[in-house]
């Protein structure tokens, strides 16, 4: 990969990060539950975290990241994407976020294994990380909330 795509490359991952922003921002201010506005008040903080992690790569040589291993609990497999409307409910707000962040770790794992240098393949790995830990938080979040029987 030559430093062109490589720039080409981030600012895609700039964009959706900018995207993801924007939903979070977006649902936070339609929810009505606090708990549920202040998650997604933190989740919109974490993309633009991203976002400015992103554009550092853009104007400066990387630097090395450090994160913790997250499971993933793959319940995003288990309903579809929901539409995105008015009257969405917060179990459906919670679903797209969900598979936000499924793609988003989806990206930055591909383009870990696209990369060819080692120091490039863990920023990208990191991200992928930092993806999943969101989609995993969503996914506890999920869980709680469509199947509160199980408790």
């Amino acid at each position: 990969m030559n430093a062109e795509e490589y720039r080409k490359i981030l600012s895609v991952a700039i964009s959706r990060e900018v995207e993801s922003y924007a939903f979070y921002r977006a649902v936070q201010e339609r929810v009505e539950d606090k708990d549920l506005k202040l998650i997604f008040e933190e989740l919109a903080g974490d993309e633009t975290s991203h976002r400015e992690l992103l554009e550092g790569y853009l104007s400066r040589p990387a630097k090395s990241l450090s994160f913790d291993v997250t499971s993933d609990y793959k319940v995003s497999e288990s309903f579809d994407t929901p539409t995105v409307t008015i009257d969405m409910k917060p179990a459906e707000g919670l679903q797209l976020a969900i598979k936000k962040e499924k793609e988003a770790v989806e990206m930055y794992t591909r383009l870990a294994r696209m990369s060819t240098g080692s120091e490039q393949k863990g920023i990208f790995e990191n991200l992928a990380k930092m993806e999943l830990g969101h989609k995993t938080k969503l996914e506890d979040i999920y869980t709680n909330m469509a199947f509160p029987e199980v408790w």
